[in-house]
């Protein structure tokens, strides 16, 4: 099973889902089956992480890598991932549009995992880092479920 979370940049809300879930992954012993990463809609391939990210993690003992430039979604990414979980329905819309739709339904909203329609604010704007992270951790939770489940 191959994941990659999607925000816009790919420095808060995606490589926070990315860390998150590789502990959860690695935790449950599903490293071996389960790969994960991250990429952004319109990632300036040369920033990392940001700070906010970088505390939140840090707060709640996720292992992250702090060096890491963020990478652009790619039309390519589709065939590479089993699920291309969205941030935002602004970032489902880019992904399908980079992609040219989904026509094997691998594209999510990260919050439906939960049952929620809705986005995961993005803390570049809000600087509710916490609030994200409550959000992301809730939602790789309930994905780590489903994917173990099927």
């Amino acid at each position: 099973m191959n994941i990659n979370f999607v925000c816009l940049g790919n420095t808060c809300r995606s490589p926070m889902a990315e860390f998150i879930m590789k502990n959860l992954v690695q935790q449950a012993g599903l490293a071996d089956k389960i790969s994960v990463s991250s990429s952004g809609t319109f990632a300036d391939e040369f920033s990392h992480i940001h700070c906010g990210t970088c505390h939140e993690l840090t707060k709640h003992e996720i292992p992250f890598d702090d060096n890491r430039v963020s990478k652009r979604f790619r039309r390519a990414d589709y065939s590479k991932y089993d699920l291309i979980i969205g941030m935002d329905v602004g970032n489902i819309w880019d992904i399908k549009n980079i992609v040219g739709g989904d026509p094997d339904n691998k594209i999510f909203l990260m919050m439906s995992f939960c049952g929620e329609n809705r986005d995961v604010d993005d803390p570049y704007y809000t600087d509710k880092y916490s609030v994200t992270y409550n959000d992301i951790n809730r939602a790789c939770k309930a994905l780590l479920k489903k994917i173990s489940q099927s």
